[in-house]
């Protein structure tokens, strides 16, 4: 099963109330989608969990290949190498991403802008996520 997972990630401050978003598609088609509330976090640590939710889901559905689209060019990079991961919270989301990631046999990670695919959709989840925890719209 080949696998292309959006998620998106975000905080209303930084850091703020936080939720994720992702939609996982097959063959172009949207097959699950999620989000979850994350409490008051930066916009950094959503954004991983996001991702994080994503391996997971695409672990849950046995995916040969998955590839991963975010418009966090800095979580993007981090995960290609590109990029050291400085920040000690960051490292644990990092290596969880990391370590999961190795339970599918083949796995790319791309950047976006958030107006691409299906960024969109992932953050219009996580923005309903974080107004139905605040009750309030961004």
């Amino acid at each position: 099963m080949k696998l292309k997972i959006f998620s998106d990630g975000g905080s209303r401050g930084n850091p703020g109330p936080s939720a994720y978003g992702i939609v996982v598609t097959e063959n172009g088609k949207i097959i699950h989608e999620h989000s979850e509330f994350l409490g008051v976090h930066t916009n950094n640590y959503a954004e991983y969990r996001g991702l994080i939710a994503g391996i997971s889901k695409a672990i849950e559905l046995n995916a040969d290949e998955a590839e991963f689209v975010m418009d966090s060019q800095l979580v993007i990079r981090q995960m290609n190498g590109e990029y050291r991961v400085k920040s000690p919270d960051m490292l644990e989301l990092y290596t969880d991403a990391k370590a999961l990631c190795s339970l599918i046999p083949k796995v790319k990670f791309t950047n976006v802008r958030r107006s691409e695919l299906l960024i969109p959709r992932a953050d219009a989840l996580l923005n309903a996520e974080m107004d139905r925890n605040t009750g309030k719209r961004a």
